[in-house]
């Protein structure tokens, strides 16, 4: 996912693309003993027995079910992607158009999260620095508070007590895409709570001067969508809450958070009969930090969850650590509405006391947030992670360093084309082949299982966990799922420009195949975006029914 699948706006010819997308299993099958009703072979589906490109095998050997989805009529115009392998001896168990590009959609991520993964190491842990510039006497600082941005995902955001990192299985950035999504009960600025804490222990209680957000460590790159910062306090969101009142005709109630001056938030939304479709609309001025909420909530329904988006995420860290910095007991007398003063940045800190800071889980539970929820920031996070790594500033030059890596872990770079690391911009292309070699990859390292159980796992969790809940291959499938999505003003319908999956099949006896499936081109019966969800959930039953056949 990435952005919204809305009706009117792919009526009026808006494409809506997705990296990934939400697969609920509408018909809540089960993937043993499905019979679904036999439907005319289009002309287009490959031969049975004739592979249609080298190194297929066609369909020949698939389980019969995998087949008649494949030759639905909603697929007579599609392209169809398939690849199985055993990767103990690289046997091919099932293939089909290997070596053609497909849309990959957030499948893609099983590169640019391997990459920072190798890179920074499963361990390694982001370590946010303030110090103190100036001079200080007693309790009191004449000089200024740096706070130099690392990169860091959450800044403790998401941490939970036993330092994993909490995320729900549709999460809070698709808000404004999908209903359902749902909030972690964390403190989004826990973060900066905790360097605030550490500042007045440190013995500082005045600060006559300046709090500043260092973010010279990369530029954002706005070709990378959406678009990475230094420093991400609640992925650069603020979240509206809104629940019915007690009758119709009520106003409804507004919680949001994190509460950081300047921003301010109100709501005119009003409660409707029980039963009726939610309708709220957010509206953000002055650069942001004005927020309203209009239109209506059904009365006995579920609180609905919208987002806004922070507009200079530097300034707003300034000032959440201005006011956590009052509340530990710390007063600074630079006006905390002011801009970020980066003009008052030092070149360097050596010599520099460092009084606070905050040291981030480690980078593998970060991956595992990113793939589990299909985290479009943090993916592409990472390939500004990576152009650090040569102390450049410049995200592009992250993608030299991606392709060294693919080239050392026998991953055919060519076989791939991106331009983010989300699977989002409409030239990233992968091969089943290059997605499957990147899967066998971690199965010869000592994180294969930490990278295999940092994967959807279908009927259990992610964008997985609503798939396949009843049927035998229920947490025996650890994948990756993609889409790309857009409006077909024509036709009035979705076209659905790739549906795809990639991961493992536990085949029991430690054995666990590598696959890919997809499909380019398919479209859906009319403009409903529910529609697109019985596409996904044909894909999610492909990889159920891979992993029960022998």
């Amino acid at each position: 996912m990435s952005r919204p699948i809305h009706p009117a706006p792919l009526r009026r010819g808006t494409a809506a693309a997705c990296a990934a997308l939400l697969f609920v299993a509408l018909a809540s099958g089960t993937a043993a003993g499905a019979d679904p009703a036999p439907s005319p072979s289009p002309t287009t589906t490959p031969s049975p027995t004739t592979p249609s490109a080298a190194g297929d095998t066609g369909l020949a050997g698939l389980d019969p079910r995998i087949r008649e989805i494949m030759r639905k009529p909603d697929y007579r115009n599609a392209q169809w992607g398939l690849l199985q392998t055993d990767p103990d001896d690289g046997r091919v168990v099932h293939s089909l158009f290997p070596e053609q590009f497909f849309i990959p959609g957030s499948t893609a991520k099983l590169i640019s999260v391997s990459g920072p993964w190798h890179t920074l190491g499963a361990g390694h842990r982001f370590v946010t620095p303030l110090y103190a510039v100036g001079e200080r006497d007693g309790a009191t600082l004449t000089g200024d508070l740096d706070l130099v941005a690392q990169g860091d995902l959450t800044m403790g955001g998401r941490t939970r007590p036993d330092g994993t990192v909490a995320y729900t299985d549709l999460d809070h950035t698709y808000a404004n895409d999908f209903p359902g999504a749902t909030l972690t009960p964390e403190n989004p600025l826990a973060g900066i709570d905790l360097i605030a804490r550490q500042v007045r222990d440190s013995g500082i209680t005045r600060v006559d001067g300046d709090v500043i957000v260092d973010s010279r460590l990369f530029l954002p790159d706005p070709e990378l969508v959406p678009t990475p910062t230094p420093l991400i306090i609640n992925d650069n969101l603020i979240d509206l809450m809104t629940t019915p009142g007690d009758r119709p005709g009520a106003d409804a109630r507004l919680d949001w958070r994190p509460k950081v001056a300047p921003y301010q938030v109100t709501s005119a939304v009003k409660t409707v009969a029980a039963g009726k479709p939610a309708a709220v609309t957010v509206t953000a001025t002055d650069g942001g930090t004005r927020i309203r909420l209009t239109g209506t909530i059904a009365a006995g329904s579920e609180p609905l969850l919208r987002t806004s988006p922070i507009g200079d995420p530097a300034a707003f860290g300034r000032i959440a650590l201005i006011e956590a910095l009052e509340r530990a007991g710390v007063h600074v007398t630079a006006d905390p509405s002011g801009a970020n003063p980066v003009g008052r940045l030092p070149r360097d800190y050596d010599g520099r006391p460092r009084v606070a800071a905050y040291t981030s889980p480690p980078y593998a539970q970060y991956a595992k947030l990113i793939l589990k929820v299909s985290h479009n920031l943090g993916a592409n996070l990472g390939i500004c992670l990576l152009a650090v790594t040569t102390k450049s500033n410049q995200c592009p030059a992250g993608f030299p360093v991606l392709a060294g890596f693919l080239d050392r872990a026998g991953v055919d770079r060519e076989q791939a084309q991106l331009m983010d690391g989300r699977g989002g911009n409409p030239a990233d292309r992968a091969t089943p082949q290059v997605l499957v070699q990147m899967l066998a990859y971690w199965q010869r390292t000592p994180d294969a299982r930490l990278f295999r159980e940092a994967l959807p796992i279908l009927g259990v969790d992610g964008l997985l966990a609503e798939n396949c809940r009843d049927c035998p291959a229920r947490g025996k499938v650890f994948a990756k799922t993609g889409a790309a999505v857009g409006g077909d003003a024509l036709n009035d319908r979705l076209a659905v420009g790739a549906i795809t999956i990639a991961g493992y099949l536990d085949k029991g006896g430690g054995r666990f195949d590598t696959f890919y499936a997809g499909v380019n081109g398919a479209s859906t019966p009319s403009a409903d975006p529910t529609e697109v969800l019985t596409i996904a959930n044909d894909l999610a039953m492909i990889a159920a029914y891979l992993q029960e056949s022998s």
